[in-house]
């Protein structure tokens, strides 16, 4: 696959996505000439060629009415039936079988609810088909599969629901009105409740002053403290004597005095005389 291809494919993808809520696995529907589409240009398997297409997993879907009509075509279409009963059958409401592009367009509806991707070669159902908003739609070229770009209508139906989007309905519109009247009536109430509340309240607060005055007057009256009060004591200076400085006269005073006291101690002393020692009349 081409690059321009795959950039094509993949804006076209991101619009479906975007604006009409496609999810993976996508689902294809398949009509019976698709299918038979597939099987002469030998496209298989089918669902790997569509995942590649849409870069994701997919489902390939079919319908009651479209094995019907494969089956009245005859037996050169009996290998085409034989692959299309392989696909999942979708559920379309007929008791009757239609024609393949009738039920498909049924089964699609005015919104493609279920979120289908129509396959199909018939160009004039993928004309039709184009003019319903949120159907993607997958054609086949010889050995290659296309998605179609999204049509004018599409486009213009999302720029229509995107400005709706926008702007409120008359119904959205009576609502908020009826909201809006509803709280402000609850604020009237609420603003009178809180006035009256607020008297009340100044009132109760008023009278509680004046108990709190009489109280402490009867008290005052009767000289009774309202709390005990301890003397605290303060803090004392240093003692003068202690910082007094020492002069250094009466350091020598009292050296001396204890100089002269020593000397006295030692002169005091009794000075013996030793016996030995001491001349005899006789001897010299």
């Amino acid at each position: 696959m081409k690059v321009k291809k795959q950039k094509r494919h993949r804006k076209t993808l991101t619009f479906y996505t975007a604006c009409f809520a496609f999810r993976k696995p996508f689902k294809v529907l398949c009509d019976g000439t698709f299918v038979h589409h597939l099987l002469v240009n030998r496209i298989t398997p089918a669902d790997i060629a569509l995942g590649n297409i849409l870069s994701a997993t997919v489902k390939l879907y079919t319908t009651r009415c479209v094995l019907d009509e494969l089956k009245r075509l005859g037996s050169s279409y009996s290998e085409t039936l034989e692959v299309a009963h392989k696909l999942i059958v979708a559920r379309c409401e007929h008791d009757k079988c239609v024609s393949a592009d009738v039920c498909i367009k049924e089964v699609v509806g005015e919104n493609n609810s279920e979120h289908f991707f129509v396959a199909s070669q018939d160009t004039d159902l993928r004309k039709k088909l184009q003019e319903v908003p949120g159907v993607p739609l997958i054609y086949g070229l010889r050995n290659a599969l296309f998605l179609e770009s999204p049509s004018a209508f599409q486009r213009q139906y999302v720029k229509t629901s995107e400005e709706r989007r926008l702007h409120m309905t008359e119904k959205e519109y009576k609502i908020l009105k009826h909201k809006v009247m509803n709280r402000l009536t609850d604020e009237k109430a609420n603003n009178s409740i809180t006035e009256i509340m607020e008297n009340v309240d100044s009132g109760y607060q008023t009278t509680n002053i004046q108990a709190v005055k009489n109280s402490t007057a009867t008290k005052n009256r009767m000289e009774i403290k309202d709390k005990p009060q301890f003397k605290r004591k303060k803090a004392k200076g240093p003692n003068p004597l202690s910082c007094k400085k020492k002069s250094k006269s009466q350091n020598i005073d009292l050296s001396k005095e204890a100089k002269g006291d020593n000397a006295s101690k030692r002169s005091r002393k009794r000075k013996r005389s030793r016996k030995g020692n001491m001349p005899t009349e006789g001897g010299s």
